[in-house]
């Protein structure tokens, strides 16, 4: 068996709030609560499970999902419905634009909790070392 990422624990203010703003904006759908979790799982089997903690211990993490392009219009139009801005660059410097890189579309935004999400239609790809 090869090595595959299982699940993540995403730390949040509300676990449910949080769960269900990144369900939305990416089309997927919110889990069952288990303990203290709130599970959203991905095309490729792996879940993002949601957990509440205090916010002050909340670490900004940055969460980057590829998906095809007709997956990143429709986020982008929940995107710019909802009003969430976004970025084309990581650091925030290019808001309202997406990027071109590697061959494809990417764009940035903040989820309610203050980690950086990431959609791109391209895998990233960087010359081998």
């Amino acid at each position: 068996m090869s090595v595959e990422l299982n699940h993540t624990i995403v730390h949040s203010r509300d676990n449910r709030e949080s769960a269900a703003f990144l369900a939305g904006i990416l089309g997927l759908e919110v889990g069952a609560e288990w303990g203290p979790f709130v599970p959203v799982g991905t095309g490729n089997n792996v879940t993002l499970d949601f957990a509440t903690v205090p916010a002050e211990s909340i670490v900004m993490q940055h969460y980057a999902f590829l998906v095809s392009d007709e997956e990143f219009d429709a986020a982008f139009e929940r995107i710019e419905a909802a009003g969430i801005t976004y970025f084309a660059d990581p650091h925030g410097r290019q808001p309202g634009e997406i990027n071109r890189n590697h061959g494809g579309r990417g764009l940035y935004f903040m989820d309610p909790s203050g980690h950086g999400m990431e959609i791109i239609t391209t895998p990233y790809t960087f010359p081998a070392a």
